[in-house]
């Protein structure tokens, strides 16, 4: 076994990425305090051809040193917008994907039961780190996926969530 060298990974040359098909996945950072978890959703975007990123509120958004530090340069070939709050951010997003928080709530359902619809793409709402998702975004919502965990915590770092969240659902996506 050896590690493979960059040139032999078969990817996309970055040139290339912007115009390569996307994934119907778009998501949501609500308050992110954190531009490493910003910068991290980038990094994660990019990976799996997320269709968007939407930076609502107070959430860092590019150019930034911390995002730019974590994403390694995903930031500039992910499709990005900010929008001070949810009201805008309404106007913005494609009013017929299926709108979904990752949070746990009173009738969340565990994300490996969560099957999207076949003829809709995802709107992903992910929440800020110590407070989740306002009500205002949860009121925006269909539905609310959680991730189930055995340990002592009850959350993980909200970059790893939503990293889990992403690739789970892309993989959904994918067999559509």
């Amino acid at each position: 076994m050896r590690q493979l060298r960059p040139e032999e990974l078969g990817r996309l040359k970055p040139e290339e990425v912007q115009h390569s098909p996307k994934l119907p996945l778009v998501v949501v950072l609500e308050n992110i305090r954190s531009a490493f978890n910003v910068g991290s959703f980038f990094r994660t975007a990019d990976a799996l051809a997320l269709e968007k990123l939407y930076l609502v509120g107070f959430t860092p958004c590019p150019p930034h040193a911390d995002i730019r530090k974590a994403a390694l340069g995903a930031e500039n070939y992910v499709a990005w917008e900010h929008c001070p709050s949810l009201k805008e951010l309404i106007i913005a997003l494609p009013p017929h994907y299926l709108r979904v928080a990752l949070e746990l709530t009173d009738c969340s359902i565990p994300l490996e039961q969560f099957c999207p619809p076949r003829d809709r793409g995802v709107i992903l709402f992910v929440g800020n780190e110590v407070h989740g998702l306002s009500q205002e975004a949860l009121d925006l919502c269909s539905l609310a996926l959680e991730i189930v965990q055995h340990g002592a915590k009850h959350s993980l770092n909200v970059a790893v969530a939503g990293g889990i969240a992403m690739w789970r659902i892309t993989q959904l996506l994918k067999t559509k």
